[in-house]
This record gives C-alpha cells, structure tokens and sequence, in this order.
C-alpha cells in the first residue's frame, strides 16, 4: 500500500500484472495474428498455446521495464515503450482469437481463462496501430515525467533542486507551516505538463476498452471482481460505510492536535476540513509521520522504530569504516563516500533481512539469492531511477525483486514487509498455469504483506531489537492502536477517492477542464482534507500522485485494507491464538504459515470468493475484523473527542 505503487502500465491480471507498488509484466509475442495451424485449435488448445507463450516470452518486456525504472531516459523509455505496444499488439490479437470459441463447449478452467482475457490489461489499447504506439509512447513517456521530477529554486549556481524523497521528508519531518507549504507545492508542480498527455491518453484507452467490448476504461477495471462491474461500486460504497465512523473520529482527534499545534487558525480550514501540506504525507494518505503531534501517550510504551533505525544504520556506517580502513585507495572524500554508499546498502539489505525472517518463520522459503543481487535498495547516485516502491516478478520462474530507495523509517520498514508479500505470492503460485498467476482479485495482492505487518505487534517489534520491552498498560495499548491507525485508517478514503476520480474522468461526466476540481470535491468529501491555496485547473494534483501517470487501478488498496484483517484473524486462529484480536502474532507459526501459503498457491485459477472462503470460512469481504482488532482505540477516541463536533464540511461545488 505504500505505496505502492513503476513504467508499464499494462497491469494484467495473470500474475505478471501491475499492481502499483507490485510491479511485474507480461510477456512479448512476435505478431498479433495466429499460426496458420492454429486455425484449427479447440479452446483448450487455444488457451494452452497463450500460456506456453506467455511464459515463454515473458522476459523480455519484463526486463525492458526493469531498465526503465531503474535507468530513467529517452532510450530506455523507447525500449519500453515499443516492447509494451508489442505486448499490446499480441494481446489485441489473442483476444481477437478467443471470438473464435464464442458458444463452444470447454473445460471449466478453460472457460475462466478465457474470460480473463480481456482483463488482463489496465491499459486497453485501440486496435489501431498508430493510435497503439501513441498511447505507449504516452504512457512511458508520463511515467518518466513522475519518476525524474524535482522541484527548483534559484537560478545559476544558487539553483537547488528537490526530489520527491527530499520533499517528502520535509513534510515528515518540518513543523514550519510554510516550510511545508512550500514543498509541498514543489512536488505539486512536477504534474503540470502531464495534464495534456494525460487527456489524450484517457481518450486512447477508452477506445481500447470499446474495441474490447466495455463501455470505457473504468467498466473494464470493475469487471475483474468475479461478480458484475456494476456490484463493486456497491461492495466498496458498503464497506466505506462500516469504516466511516471510525475515520471521522481519527479526523477528528487529528484536527484538534493540529489546531494545538498551529492555532485554529492553521490548524484547520473552514468547515472542518484539514489542511493538506500538513498532514505528513505529500498525499494525506498516511498520518504516521504525525506521531510527534499524534502519540496518544508520549512516555507510554515507546514506539519510535525510526530513531531505532536511524541508530542501526549509524552502527552499520560504524562496521563499514572498520572493515575499510584498509582502503587507501583515492581521495579521503572519496573513501569516506564509498564507505557511506556500503553502508546504506547494508543497512537497506538488514531492513530487508528482517521481513525476510518473518515469512521463514512460518515456513515459509527464503528467498532466492538472486534477489540479493538483482534487487534496487537504496537511490544510485548517477542516474534517475524510480524510487516508488514496487515487488516484480521477472520471469515466473523465480527471479523475484523489489525495487526501492530504502532509507532507515518506520514507512520504509513496513513497506519492505507489504513488498515482500507480493513477491511470495508470486513464488507460490508459480505453479499455475500463466494466465491463472495473480491474485484472487487485485485486492488480495496488496493485502497479503500488509496482513504480516498487522503481525508487527510491540512484542514482535522488542522482539526484533526496534522497541523497548512492550509495557502492559491501557497506554501503551492506545500508543500501539493508534500507531497503526495512522498508516491504516488514515489511508481508507484515500484509498477510495483516486478511483471514484477515474472512474468518472474514463466515463466523461468529469471533464477536462474540471480535472482539478473534481480531484479536491472528492479528496474534501471522503478524506476531509483541502489545499490552504487555490488549486485551479492550471494544475493537474491527480498526476502527483504515482498511480496516476502509471494508469495503476488503486481500488485495490481499499480492499486491501479490509481484506488484511479478515486475513490476519483466520491466521490468528490457525496460529491458536486466543484474547484480544489486537494482541495476536502469528510469527512463528507454522499452522498460520501452511494456511497462507495454500491460499496463496490458488493465485486466481478459482473465483476469489471460493479462495477467501478456503482461508476464512466466509465468501465476503467484511470490516468487522478491523472494527474488532481497533475497538480500544475507537472507544477512546470518542472519549478524547467528547464535546466536540466531529466530521466536516465539503465546499460546495464551485466555491
């Protein structure tokens, strides 16, 4: 979720599909036409022939995206681009291919599979050929943008520049108002030259998805959920409506520590709304580095992994100057920066290390060796790469990495153990056919690490060496709740809003020329957050979000969010556990493990409803398990928010 959330934008739901901070591609086929022989092909056959080729051919592409990510200029964005329209071209064509079968009796499986054709792209390309590289060409071309973006000042040799890590950790770290303000309307301005790319790329996908049969992209999106495209905006408007209590009281205490913070005055906008460079986070989709102003009970079970980070990394740096004191080699300077430089990497790699030992706890498999040396840890230094965090699947074969600027935080911590649970999903489904590897639905992707971060309870945590031993105090509880209520909670109508955004621009009752306005009507409406300036429709806010120019569907972290603590308490049961929800680890279990890595083994050969039931005996996707595992802090947030008026007030539309 940390997002999350990498170039192609093709997301396919076979398993090498993107999933935002998961990042895996698909494979490239020759020509869009089929082989002579196949002319004659049954179903089965038919379906047979696209797995051999998928898993064939799936390097190529996967490692042109690779490239683009981690070397960002015009020659790897041309590499990806054209090996993305060649994917493209060869999807077209199989889907075209799979008319053939219309009303001809096939096998179940077959059946299914052929069906998940035409989602396997979140990117439906026109059949067109020009209007294909086009939109390629768009995409590679956005996401670039994203990834080399920086903020200016100055000019001549007292220019300065800011990237989105430097930005970011000025809003996590600053409490100077204006400080913040600033950069947060640096970063804000990297979107702006997308905004016509972005127009004409929507155009461009929606002719795709028509070619495909859907009404536009956004239906095309909805329609991977096992049930009608139409049933998930209900499903995720009724989950909302479990949840929504609980967030306006989160809102609620957080706007009164603002306010004590800042003043009424700063603290909070007209209506109740809160202020958005603010909030810790250059989206508001994360409160945690908020906990300076938030900690319920500051001297109450201690919680401060980051400064436990920090502290690790400071005795890496210290093993890396004894080991090379040998090192003579160059200037001091230049000693000293290669020193720093293996630091950081081994510091990154320990993070890493950690999360690792988690899933082996259970049982299940270390990961392989080439993950050590193929994996992007931390920022190079001579080249623009993209630091969005992001799990790949390079060859299903087992070649699996992340791609990340990992830095000693807490955000970062708990990113390496959401990542590492795409990439375990991807092992274990390894076995299944190439068009059934992928999550039950999207959803179930992105919660699979975040349910092992759950897991990451205080003990856990002193466990580990990163807190001090875990109090037993109704403090150190609250402490504990709301230190995961501020990346969980805080995230849910963020995590609602980007798609119901979309979703609206794909089926055009969002214009163009009111992009801007509907993404701060929505981010007001379900967030309650807003801009202290005006954002008028000479920006594109949407395009500094990452998921934006990468065209990656961001329902699914919503769901996540729900479905990770259905998860983990069918974990904790099989772990034995008993008390609180709350208080369950499953570390270490191997009964947990084995339930996990069954589930995770279906990958999406069977409708998600029969693989939730498999895992938590029940076929929805439900938030009483995360109204049970946060029911101490909801109770004492309604205590700590008593006499006041909670919610807020949207502006009105055109105010």
């Amino acid at each position: 979720m940390k997002p999350r959330h990498v170039l192609l934008v093709v997301a396919i739901a076979c398993g090498l599909g993107l999933a935002a901070c998961r990042r895996d591609s698909p494979a490239v086929a020759p020509t869009p036409s089929a082989p002579a022989a196949a002319q004659q092909e049954t179903a089965d056959q038919f379906i047979a022939r696209v797995n051999r080729e998928v898993r064939a051919l799936g390097t190529e592409l996967n490692a042109a995206q690779w490239l683009s990510n981690t070397d960002i200029n015009a020659d790897s964005e041309l590499v990806a681009a054209k090996a993305n329209a060649r994917w493209l071209s060869q999807l077209n064509g199989w889907i075209a291919q799979s008319g053939r079968y219309r009303n001809t009796p096939m096998a179940p499986q077959t059946a299914r599979a052929m069906a998940l054709l035409k989602l396997w792209t979140a990117m439906p390309a026109p059949r067109d050929p020009a209007q294909l590289e086009e939109l390629t060409t768009l995409a590679s071309r956005m996401e670039g943008m994203y990834g080399a973006g920086s903020y200016c000042t100055g000019a001549g040799n007292a220019r300065s520049c800011r990237d989105i890590g430097q930005l970011g950790a000025v809003l996590a770290n600053s409490r100077d108002y204006d400080t913040q303000l600033d950069a947060w309307n640096g970063w804000h301005t990297i979107s702006i030259p997308m905004r016509k790319d972005y127009t004409r790329f929507v155009s461009l996908v929606n002719t795709g998805a028509k070619d495909m049969g859907f009404a536009d992209a956004g239906q095309l999106w909805r329609s991977g959920y096992d049930m009608p495209a139409t049933e998930l905006v209900d499903e995720s408007d009724r989950l909302w409506q479990q949840v929504k209590p609980l967030y306006e009281q989160l809102h609620c205490y957080a706007r009164s520590q603002l306010d004590a913070r800042y003043g009424k005055d700063k603290g909070e906008l007209p209506g109740g709304l809160l202020p958005a460079h603010l909030m810790g986070n250059l989206w508001q989709q994360d409160w945690s580095n908020l906990w300076d102003l938030l900690a319920p009970y500051p001297d109450a079970g201690k919680l401060d992994i980051t400064g436990a980070l920090q502290k690790r990394a400071q005795a890496e740096l210290a093993f890396a100057q004894v080991r090379k004191q040998g090192d003579d080699t160059g200037s001091a300077a230049a000693r000293a920066f290669r020193i720093e430089r293996a630091a950081q990497l081994s510091s990154a790699k320990l993070m890493a290390r950690d999360a690792e030992s988690f899933y082996v706890s259970m049982g299940l498999p270390k990961l392989p060796d080439s993950y050590w040396q193929r994996s992007q840890f931390i920022q190079p230094l001579d080249r623009d790469v993209m630091c969005h965090a992001s799990a790949w699947d390079m060859n299903m074969a087992g070649d699996v990495r992340t791609k990340m600027c990992i830095t000693p935080t807490e955000e970062d911590y708990t990113t390496l153990y959401h990542e590492l649970g795409h990439l375990y999903y991807d092992l274990a489904y390894n076995t299944q056919p190439p068009i059934f590897q992928n999550g039950a639905h999207d959803g179930f992707h992105e919660a699979i690490g975040d349910t092992i971060v759950l897991a990451m309870t205080p003990q856990y945590l002193a466990s580990a060496g990163l807190v001090d031993a875990p109090a037993q105090s109704q403090e150190a509880l609250i402490n504990a709740q709301m230190r995961m209520a501020l990346t969980k909670i805080a995230f849910l109508p963020f995590g609602l809003m980007i798609d119901r955004w979309r979703w609206g621009v794909f089926d055009g009752s969002i214009k163009p020329d009111h992009y801007n306005a509907a993404w701060w009507a929505l981010k007001a409406k379900y967030q309650g957050v807003a801009p202290v300036t005006p954002r008028g429709e000479e920006y594109f806010d949407a395009g500094a979000k990452y998921h934006v120019p990468a065209n990656t569907p961001y329902t699914r972290y919503f769901l996540a969010n729900i479905l990770q603590f259905q998860f983990y308490k069918a974990l904790c049961d099989a772990a034995g556990h008993n008390g609180p929800l709350h208080a369950c680890s499953f570390h270490g279990s191997k009964a947990a493990g084995d339930k996990y890595w069954a589930m995770l083994s279906r990958g999406n050969s069977q409708p998600w409803q029969q693989t939730m039931k498999e895992l938590t005996g029940g076929e929805k996707m439900d938030a009483a398990p995360l109204l049970d595992y946060f029911a101490p802090l909801q109770t004492w947030l309604q205590q700590k928010n008593a006499g006041q008026h909670c919610g807020w007030q949207a502006p009105a539309a055109g105010a």
